[in-house]
């Protein structure tokens, strides 16, 4: 699952709710949750920063255990 949509699930938020806190359209921020694109770091950041969790919880780490 899609780490932005899991915390906007976990919190009770809704994609348009993030959507006008971005200052992004629906799609966008859709797009984002369905894996179709990737938002840049700054808008990462800024994501990470409006759900108030660390930026670490949204990315997934590459490394093999």
């Amino acid at each position: 699952m899609n780490r932005i949509k899991s915390v906007l699930e976990k919190k009770g938020l809704t994609q348009t709710w993030l959507s006008a806190e971005l200052g992004k359209s629906y799609n966008m921020v859709n797009a984002y949750v369905q894996n179709r694109r990737q938002p840049s770091l700054e808008v990462l950041y800024e994501i990470a920063d409006i759900l108030n969790v660390d930026v670490k919880q949204l990315l997934v780490s590459n490394k093999k255990n």
